[in-house]
């Protein structure tokens, strides 16, 4: 019963993914009706020639009976007719390339949207490789198999029918057999065929996974050599490599039964209707001539069966590979904007109110947070790792929203703005940098695409970016690969800075912003960044609390809660959870005389800090 309802389920799943199939065909009518016409015409063109074939044997029967004439009329009007086909499969070839190009390039485009859309916390919860997967290496399988659908399916079945049609114009007794005979091909194509989708999406599923697997390796190949990791690495490859191996093999060899199976059954027809043929040429019956078109026909007819069976199997490896994409797309998007949501400038005054969220819904992190915020202020969050800090900064951006309470800007509901305004108040550099392959000049004018060449020299200069940039070989016309792979951590970081000191917005996020550079470049940037932060509100998560020391409130987070807050000499005066943090992070450098009589953090609350 439950096979029985998986393969239901199935067979539904498969009917839906033909039908979007066809809605993203649609749009391209005109060349599908073109294409069809262009296939009716060779098809046509390709049935008249054993006619005339048959014609010319029999203008040549019989000694010194040749009428060569008439032969050669025959052979002019079958090399018009050729050409006419080939013209025609020239065309056909050319429709076919341009919708499947299309289709693709919309299948794509709708992929790369609805990411777009998608919340933060799918594609935290979905490896980067299986999207790949599903975006490019989906959608060319699904490409391959709707060119060879278009290419030969249509041709095929009208192959078959003309076959079948001028064959009952002949001889009534002799295409009854083909008919009689046609169903054990049909059946043999469809019994395999129907067993083949399941495994081929099975197929595409183990593949995106080897994507994901692939390009973690990659991007983590310091890590994994570093800690000695590269045996188990390829154990963890071997084991799903195999496992596609393994799943591959059945789709392979299920689809590669169809051919051979109808190869054999078409064979079958083929020595019936030469037999019947041939016994009907001895009796008189039909001509030697129609003998040959009958055996031209039966071949002509067999072949198309054995190109749909090939259709049938890469048809049902396309419909896999665009079930996962469309799997993507049908993805829960993104909580949608209010239906009045306005695009908002603000002044700096944020506020929290009884904000209470999770990522788990059996897990709380954040419960009853409040905070009030000032334009001007600069406020540095410090705590252990897991305590929210990093939870309160996406809050803060609508990457995720507030399970309830809310968060208002300048008295204003940020659920009541674009994402897009809310979003261009803040400038934001984190611990993770970012950049893409381009130019130092593109990296740099990301959020500011129109800015000028002074404008951007100043924000690199501003960030102390601009002495290594000038020493680079094209200067700001330097490509870097992806994710800066060709410059070090703390230049990327430095060209994110800059990215933030060129678009100056009124709201400023700064995550470890300056983690992965040198001691004295630091103190500079500090001070290009107390510039900066002259008026405009402040968010500063910190892992070395001396460089919030300067910070007009320092909320000391535990547990998804505030649990001291104030400036830095009111907490110490406090001898409190931060008065431990601080003294924790210098105890080190301290003599053991010095170190005495303060208190410090014990492990357990270190942990992770």
């Amino acid at each position: 019963m439950k096979q029985t309802d998986t393969r239901s389920s199935e067979k539904q799943k498969r009917q839906q993914t033909l039908k979007r199939v066809l809605r993203y065909i649609r749009p391209y009518g005109f060349f599908v009706f073109f294409s069809l016409l262009c296939s009716a015409v060779s098809v046509a063109a390709q049935l008249i020639v054993p006619v005339y074939c048959g014609d010319a044997i029999d203008a040549m029967i019989g000694r010194g009976q040749v009428d060569f004439a008439s032969v050669l009329r025959i052979a002019a009007a079958i090399a018009i007719v050729t050409a006419i086909s080939a013209a025609a499969q020239w065309i056909l070839a050319a429709c076919n390339n341009r919708v499947t190009f299309c289709v693709s390039r919309d299948l794509r485009n709708s992929a790369i949207r609805k990411i777009q859309k998608l919340p933060l916390s799918y594609l935290d919860a979905h490896p980067s490789g299986d999207l790949v997967s599903r975006v490019i290496a989906d959608v060319d399988t699904f490409a391959d198999g709707l060119l060879m659908g278009f290419t030969q399916l249509f041709s095929g079945v009208l192959t078959i029918l003309g076959t079948l049609g001028i064959m009952l114009y002949l001889n009534l007794a002799i295409t009854l057999v083909v008919v009689v005979l046609t169903p054990l091909s049909l059946f043999t194509a469809g019994f395999i065929a129907k067993r083949t989708y399941r495994y081929f999406r099975e197929q595409t599923v183990v593949r995106g996974q080897q994507t994901a697997l692939i390009n973690e390796l990659i991007e983590g190949q310091k890590v994994v050599q570093a800690f000695s990791h590269e045996t188990q690495s390829l154990e963890d490859f071997d084991r799903i490599n195999d496992r596609l191996g393994a799943v591959s093999l059945k789709a392979t060899f299920f689809s590669s039964l169809t051919n051979p199976s109808t190869r054999m059954v078409n064979n079958i027809v083929y020595a019936a209707v030469g037999l019947i043929s041939a016994l009907y040429t001895v009796s008189g019956g039909i001509t030697v001539g129609q003998l040959s078109v009958f055996l031209s026909y039966a071949s002509q007819y067999a072949k198309p069966f054995n190109e749909i069976s090939g259709v049938v199997t890469e048809l049902q490896n396309a419909l896999a590979c665009a079930a996962r994409i469309f799997d993507l797309m049908d993805e829960q998007d993104q909580i949608p904007e209010a239906e009045h949501a306005v695009a908002f400038s603000s002044h700096g005054h944020v506020a929290l109110k009884d904000v209470a969220f999770r990522y788990v819904p059996d897990k709380p992190l954040i419960e009853n947070f409040s905070l009030d915020v000032r334009p001007g202020q600069r406020i540095a969050i410090v705590g252990p790792t897991g305590c929210g800090k990093t939870t309160l900064i996406n809050l803060l951006m609508r990457f995720y929203d507030v399970d309830s309470g809310k968060i208002e800007m300048d008295g204003t509901d940020i659920r009541q703005m674009t994402r897009h305004s809310l979003r261009g108040n803040y400038g934001m550099v984190l611990q993770d940098t970012w950049l893409k392959a381009g130019t130092i000049r593109e990296n740099i004018a990301y959020g500011k695409p129109d800015a000028t060449e002074e404008e951007i020299i100043e924000a690199a200069r501003a960030a102390h970016a601009h002495s290594f940039i000038r020493r680079l070989p094209n200067g700001y016309d330097t490509v870097i690969t992806e994710n800066g792979g060709n410059i070090s951590q703390g230049q990327k970081q430095l060209l994110c800075i800059a990215r933030v000191m060129l678009c100056l917005p009124p709201m400023l996020i700064l995550d470890e912003a300056t983690s992965s550079i040198d001691t004295r470049t630091e103190i500079r940037i500090q001070a290009a960044f107390a510039r900066m932060m002259e008026g405009r509100t402040s968010f500063i998560v910190a892992h070395r609390l001396s460089t919030i020391r300067e910070a007009d409130t320092i909320l000391v987070m535990k547990d998804g809660h505030i649990i001291e807050q104030g400036d830095h000499d009111e907490l110490m005066r406090r001898n409190g959870f931060y008065t431990r943090l601080y003294n924790s992070q210098f105890e080190e450098s301290k003599t053991p005389q010095q170190a005495t009589g303060h208190q410090t953090c014990s492990a357990a609350e270190l942990r992770g800090f």
